[in-house]
């Protein structure tokens, strides 16, 4: 059977994004989330580390993936041209799921897009968005509004339903301490989730992967709500995301968020289940209980799949040497980070960072 022919019985998403050279985020990443989810990623790339394309490129680069593999489901990410963003709602607006996620902001608050794209966005994007993604802070700079509460969360995604979007998620306001809120707003029901673990949410690149991973539920079939909820399972798999769940003790909830905002904060630190039990001030046994709950893992599993998911980061993306990744994530030394990385990987760090 030809390619052709293998990639025309694959489900097809489109993914419309900036290059990052470092592949944390734009086009490299949302080419990793959504093939891991077993669609075929297809893609249009808008600009390279910022330094935008032609719009007449881009626009060649979507024609020919619309007319050649039909998505039906599409993501926009960062457009920084307000004229290309006019032209690519024009050949966009007959796929069945738009996703908005424009990414005004960088992780540190760097702005990303010219004032007048974002007027183009307001414009032309907004009103065909199936769901429209946003941070907070990004919502505030569309709206030139302040979010210091729930209800004022609710009337700004209000607001976005009244500019055309079908449905709205508002990630990681800060309003209430030591919590991060997120909104869901849709068929004028709004659905409130909150987390402990800030450092998790707000990590480089999650809230790419995350619009990525609604995408692709959406190109399974899956409804909007359905979709959010299976692509934030996804996410908490890959040891990001706290969960809020009313159906379990809210005191194991707290302890399992506590215990990913510390593995965020202390993982390159320690690598022992017994120091996050101490500062949790709860047995071993009891994190194990917790763990095995939530994940159906040890605590010591869920240390070192997140020690594997920094160091295959660190390996595929920069220049370090092993010795220095290896001490950079907290082992004594290379050796020992080796052991770890061959007994979970099948492989050494060298033959990993040679096969990618």
């Amino acid at each position: 059977m030809s390619d052709i022919e293998n990639k025309s019985k694959i489900i097809p998403v489109l993914s419309i994004n900036a290059s990052d050279s470092l592949g944390h985020v734009g086009i490299q990443a949302d080419i990793r989330t959504i093939t891991s989810l077993g669609l075929y990623a297809v893609t249009a790339i808008t600009s390279i580390d910022l330094n935008d394309l032609p719009s007449e490129l881009i626009i060649s680069q979507v024609k020919n993936i619309v007319s050649s593999m039909h998505p039906k489901v599409v993501k926009l990410g960062l457009i920084r041209d307000a004229q290309t963003i006019k032209a690519i709602r024009n050949e966009v607006i007959g796929a069945k799921s738009i996703i908005v996620a424009p990414g005004i902001f960088s992780s540190n608050g760097e702005q990303l897009i010219p004032d007048d794209a974002i007027e183009a966005i307001k414009r032309h994007l907004i009103p065909i968005a199936s769901i429209l993604i946003l941070r907070s802070k990004e919502a505030e700079k569309l709206l030139n509004i302040k979010i210091n509460t729930d209800d004022d969360m609710i009337k700004v995604a209000r607001t976005f339903i009244d500019m055309g979007a079908e449905s709205v998620l508002l990630r990681t306001s800060k309003h209430s301490d030591g919590l991060l809120t997120t909104l869901l707003y849709e068929n004028d029901k709004a659905h409130f989730f909150t987390s402990h673990n800030t450092e998790g949410w707000q990590k480089h690149g999650i809230g790419g992967a995350l619009s990525s991973a609604i995408a692709s539920r959406l190109a399974y079939g899956d409804n909007i709500v359905n979709a959010i909820e299976n692509a934030h399972d996804y996410m908490h798999k890959q040891i990001v995301y706290a969960v809020s769940n009313k159906e379990i003790e809210s005191r194991k909830t707290v302890i399992y968020n506590q215990f990913l905002s510390l593995l965020a904060k202390y993982y390159n630190i320690s690598h022992s289940v017994s120091f996050y039990a101490d500062k949790l001030c709860v047995s071993t046994r009891y994190l194990s209980q917790i763990t095995n709950m939530f994940l159906n893992c040890s605590p010591k599993d869920v240390i070192d799949d997140y020690l594997l998911k920094e160091a295959k980061v660190y390996i595929e993306t920069t220049n370090l040497s092993i010795q220095e990744i290896a001490y950079k994530l907290g082992f004594s030394s290379q050796t020992m980070f080796s052991i770890f990385f061959k007994r979970k990987e099948k492989c050494s760090p060298v033959e990993f960072r040679t096969k990618n």
